[in-house]
């Protein structure tokens, strides 16, 4: 009866066959081989435009043809990255200026109104919350020709004077920065902002605009770092409201590109290292605050 009872257990014992891999990773060596090829692949498209923008700016003029547009430069020079700096150096002040002041405007008028929307209620708070958010869907095209018109009576008036070019350019990219901003803010208050610390600030007698100084500024670095990231970059990048708005005199560093980039003979060399002097302000800015960027980002996501 023992005898049975035995051979009967070891029957119903499953037999485990090992096959030298760990548990769980059993068929997945063809996935991974897969995934290692799409990343590669799509690296190599990525990565091409960069290489042909690279060795370009680096021929002479007479060199470039599209027969030799993936060849090494017989001979290295950089009279195309002389010229292009010689073009673009006072844009590139420009376009410095106006990214900066109009992503630290933006950025601290999106914190405030999302401080308001996050923490105070009042009557219309969602009505007027959902308004701000119509801004970021509003084509710039559909108010562009308004908001010339608007811009140059606003610069006829007595004293205005001074009121062109890139100043033109800060006023509008903070204003259309502002609902990004406010969203952006909106959500990590939401979130990341205790409520008892926030009762704890009324007892004492904090107000709204000494609880925000004092308690949730000191906090808002995570924030502050996605929005001036992502404003410094779009009005870096804006072409559109630059063509619409200032010249060449005036104009923030892709006007100028554009500039470079025209005419009957263009000089590819020139062309080429001026678009990469043209981006390597945003690009240093990702490369330095890349991950503090994604980490803003994450902030607040879980309470």
């Amino acid at each position: 009866m023992a005898t049975s009872t035995a051979t009967a257990t070891r029957e119903a014992i499953p037999v485990r066959v090992t096959t030298g891999q760990a548990p769980g990773t059993e068929g997945t060596m063809t996935g991974r081989v897969i995934r290692y090829a799409l990343i590669i692949l799509f690296l190599v498209m990525v990565l091409m435009p960069l290489y042909v923008l690279i060795v370009t700016s680096f021929k002479h003029s007479a060199n470039v043809t599209a027969s030799e547009a993936w060849s090494l430069p017989r001979s290295l020079t950089i009279d195309g990255w002389q010229a292009a700096w010689k073009s673009l150096a006072p844009p590139l002040g420009r376009s410095l200026i106006m990214a900066v002041i109009a992503a630290i405007l933006s950025s601290i008028l999106g914190s405030l109104n999302g401080f308001v929307f996050a923490r105070w209620r009042f009557p219309g708070a969602t009505t007027i919350f959902t308004l701000f958010l119509f801004g970021m869907f509003i084509p710039y095209q559909a108010i562009m020709i308004p908001l010339q018109g608007m811009l140059i009576d606003v610069q006829s008036q007595p004293g205005m004077g001074w009121f062109d070019g890139i100043w033109k350019l800060i006023v509008v990219h903070t204003i259309f920065g502002i609902p990004i901003c406010t969203l952006i803010f909106r959500n990590y208050y939401a979130t990341a902002l205790p409520n008892e610390i926030l009762e704890a600030a009324k007892v004492d007698g904090a107000g709204m605009l000494r609880t925000y100084t004092s308690i949730v500024l000191p906090i808002s670095a995570p924030g502050f770092v996605v929005t001036m990231i992502w404003q410094f970059t779009s009005a870096w990048n804006d072409f559109l409201f630059a063509l619409f708005l200032t010249n060449r005199n005036n104009g923030p560093v892709t006007y100028a590109l554009n500039e470079l980039a025209g005419g009957q003979n263009p000089n590819y060399p020139q062309i080429m290292a001026g678009v990469l002097v043209a981006s390597l302000p945003t690009l240093l800015v990702y490369i330095l605050l890349g991950r503090y960027f994604i980490g803003g980002l994450m902030s607040g996501s879980v309470k």
